[in-house]
């Protein structure tokens, strides 16, 4: 069974840093592309930063651009998300997504979604 597993959460003050992790295990095949969500407060999920596996290009959400950064560790299914100058409007839950996974005995590409870790900024 396939498992996404993220770390790195907290509680952090305004302007301070945090690193999320989120490793893949699991009987992989493939990985379309890998990302992180986020979901505030009432709020809807909304993708926060995205991988892509075979180019490695990216994409940010405008709110976070030029103050996180995603980035992936070579040879193995595990993305990071650098998040510095954070902001009390940052805090939310976030969520890492496999999306286009494939298994050794599928052909389907399918999303997997992993448990989330909550991120708490304080002003």
């Amino acid at each position: 069974q396939v498992r996404l597993v993220e770390s790195g959460g907290g509680l952090v003050q305004a302007g301070g840093s945090l690193r999320l992790s989120c490793a893949a295990s699991g009987r992989i095949f493939s990985i379309n592309a890998m990302a992180w969500y986020r979901q505030g407060p009432g709020k809807e999920r909304e993708l926060v930063a995205s991988i892509n596996s075979a180019s490695g290009s990216r994409n940010y959400a405008d709110s976070v651009k030029g103050r996180f950064t995603i980035s992936r560790e070579a040879g193995v299914y595990t993305i990071y998300l650098q998040m510095n100058s954070l902001k009390p409007e940052d805090t939310a839950v976030y969520y890492c997504l496999a999306d286009g996974l494939r298994t050794p005995d599928s052909g389907a590409y399918v999303p997997v979604w992993g448990q989330g870790t909550q991120v708490t900024v304080s002003s």
